[in-house]
């Protein structure tokens, strides 16, 4: 070949320095942040991030979300679906784009999200808020056929309504069955405000019915006081099995709704299966969950102890001594929206203290809740001593009453605040 450029050779050689330019030019237009996940934790932290000034892209494919917080409610027949629903967007001044696709590949090397239509998104930090995935692997007869007979209703929408219309449909004098995880799990006192709430329902409706709580703990989240309402308002009605006298589910045979533990078998008409959880699938695509199915971070900046440049918030990640829960993901999320800033900033986060609330309703007019705050200490994030509390015990029923009526305001504003 001869040293003189052919006119073919010279415009390759155009277009493929027309194409780098191009590449070059979106690279540098590209958002500085992505967060994946338009749940309480994502939705609150691309928000944040938008107010302080950062470039956002919020990836979230459905443009509705159906919040758990109240869900069990709807399974008792108190509200409807539609007052869980809440549509999804971001007002233009806080600098938030939303792009309604899914999520399904993280390159950490190369800081680049891809999503299901074979489009990239490049970042400079990214927030993950993916919540939980059901481990349909985890208990030998339950998969994702067996939950359309025996729902979870662990992730609200078309399963929490299954649930209640099972409930609706079930004889008087039936049994109610509910089978719940061992920790770590999504809302850890969710499963017995569910028991509660049926049972109120049970108790207006078809009171000849019992229900029957299966444990895989010995433990659990605000227990004496679910229990002395429980004694209370549903005397007789609820049963509750723990581990050590043989609560925990080890198989499911979903034709019979009957579920087996190391001593027992038990059949129910209503049988209501939470089972194993782990952090969204794209969590573990992006390489941040550990060989527990959740991930580990840093508690003052939430980035991963896995990947770098990538923070976790809300339900997946490992946050120590704070719960899985929305009050949660809300508080986490501004934690991590100041961190990353300051991170784009090349400045040093602040150490936080975060606090979580959780109210659960016993029945429509009786609630109850615990509060906790939290810090890091030796990489980990842990309760202040003192500083949070529950319930207090023998408190009269006008006190029960105004509790469930923060429960309904806290929802209302958090509600309002995250999705607008």
């Amino acid at each position: 070949m001869s040293g003189t450029m052919s006119r073919r050779t010279f415009l390759g050689s155009a277009a493929l320095a027309a194409a780098a330019v191009t590449r070059c030019a979106a690279a540098q237009s590209s958002p500085r942040v992505v967060v994946i996940g338009g749940g309480f934790g994502g939705a609150t932290c691309a928000r944040e991030l938008g107010q302080k000034g950062l470039a956002v892209v919020l990836v979230e494919p459905e443009p509705t979300y159906t919040a758990c917080p109240f869900s069990n409610a709807v399974i008792a027949g108190l509200r409807p679906i539609v007052a869980q629903q809440f549509k999804l967007g971001m007002p233009g001044p806080d600098g938030v784009n939303i792009v309604r696709q899914l999520a399904v590949q993280v390159d950490p090397w190369n800081r680049r999200v891809g999503l299901a239509d074979g489009s990239s998104i490049d970042y400079d930090r990214l927030v993950l808020s993916p919540g939980i995935d059901i481990r349909f692997d985890a208990l030998p007869g339950y998969d994702e056929d067996a939950s359309l007979v025996l729902p979870h209703a662990w992730k609200a929408g078309e399963q929490t309504v299954l649930l209640q219309r099972q409930l609706e449909a079930m004889d008087d004098g039936g049994t109610v069955i509910i089978a719940a995880p061992s920790n770590p799990f999504r809302c850890p006192p969710g499963p017995y405000e569910r028991a509660s709430l049926i049972a109120h329902y049970l108790k207006m409706n078809k009171p000849r019915s019992k229900l029957l709580i299966l444990d895989a703990k010995d433990s659990f989240s605000k227990q004496r006081l679910f229990q002395d309402a429980w004694r209370e308002l549903y005397p007789s009605m609820i049963e509750w099995v723990p581990l050590s006298s043989g609560g925990k589910v080890i198989e499911v045979e979903p034709k019979s709704k009957t579920l087996v533990t190391d001593f027992d078998r038990h059949t129910g008409d209503v049988v209501n299966v939470i089972p194993p959880q782990r952090a969204g699938k794209i969590a573990q695509a992006a390489g941040v969950a550990d060989r527990s199915g959740w991930c580990p971070i840093d508690p003052v900046t939430f980035e991963s102890r896995l990947q770098p440049n990538v923070h976790v918030i809300g339900d997946a990640c490992i946050a120590g001594g704070m719960p899985k829960s929305a009050f949660s993901a809300n508080a986490q999320a501004k934690v991590c929206a100041a961190a990353v800033a300051s991170l784009l900033r090349g400045e040093t986060p602040a150490a936080p203290k975060l606090i979580n609330t959780c109210y659960s309703l016993v029945a429509p007019d009786y609630g109850i809740s615990v509060a906790g705050v939290y810090r890091p200490v030796d990489g980990v994030l842990t309760d202040v001593e003192e500083a949070g509390g529950t319930s207090p015990q023998n408190a009269p029923p006008s006190f029960r009453e105004q509790e469930a009526t923060y429960a309904e305001a806290w929802f209302k504003t958090i509600t309002s605040e995250v999705f607008g």
